[in-house]
């Protein structure tokens, strides 16, 4: 029988727990849950979850501090929550080591399917391109390409890091642009053509990686 895996929810509001903690229930995850900073440093220690969803504000010892000190020691996927959405907000959880960075309100398919996609990079590390000549690097955010550094935007390393996080499927414009650039979007997919077009360009060679699927959007393949 496969292992559940445990995901502690750290959250001040317990209806939230609840709410995140039942869904996940009926998805077959274990949880835990805390409703502060500290307690979630204790039961982080005490049972070893395999992820943790972190809201950011909260009393005693706020997300960011969690954070931080959890990544002093393990490399335990870590997906930040927050009712904030101002960029520098995401960098700074991106900074301190965050998978992942989700706004409230959100849903509960999508919190899944992130929590999904977390995992299955963490468990897998063939999710990041096999080959050499790519290298992404989520922690420090840093792309380089035969060796070389590449610079890229925010959005082009999300939208690069998305591509590869979901290697070898078919991805809509629709689908990455409500991943990519979220909800709150309110311009044309076909930004996403735009966007897939400069990161090509900046990836050289790496940049044939990312494929044309036509009338649906792009798949990468590495």
């Amino acid at each position: 029988m496969e292992k559940q895996a445990t995901v502690l929810i750290v959250d001040d509001e317990m209806r939230m727990r609840r709410v995140i903690a039942d869904y996940l229930h009926i998805k077959h995850y274990r949880t835990i849950e805390a409703a502060d900073g500290v307690e979630a440093l204790e039961r982080f220690r005490a049972e070893q979850p395999d992820l943790v969803l972190l809201d950011v504000m909260m009393p005693r010892m706020n997300g960011w501090e969690v954070c931080r000190t959890i990544r002093q020691t393990h490399r335990t996927p870590i997906i930040m929550l927050t009712a904030r959405s101002e960029e520098d907000d995401e960098l700074q959880g991106f900074e301190l080591g965050a998978d992942e960075y989700i706004a409230k309100p959100f849903s509960l398919k999508i919190l899944l399917a992130r929590i999904e996609a977390v995992l299955r990079r963490h468990d897998d590390p063939a999710a990041a391109p096999a080959a050499e000549l790519l290298h992404v690097d989520r922690l420090s955010r840093e792309v380089t390409v035969d060796g070389v550094a590449v610079q890229l935007t925010y959005t082009e390393f999300e939208l690069l890091e998305y591509l590869i996080t979901n290697k070898g499927l078919a991805l809509s414009r629709d689908k990455i642009l409500d991943n990519v650039w979220k909800y709150d979007y309110d311009g044309d997919a076909r930004t996403v053509d735009t966007h897939i077009k400069k990161l090509r360009s900046k990836l050289g060679e790496a940049g044939e990686m990312i494929k044309t699927i036509r009338g649906i959007g792009y798949k990468f393949e590495g």
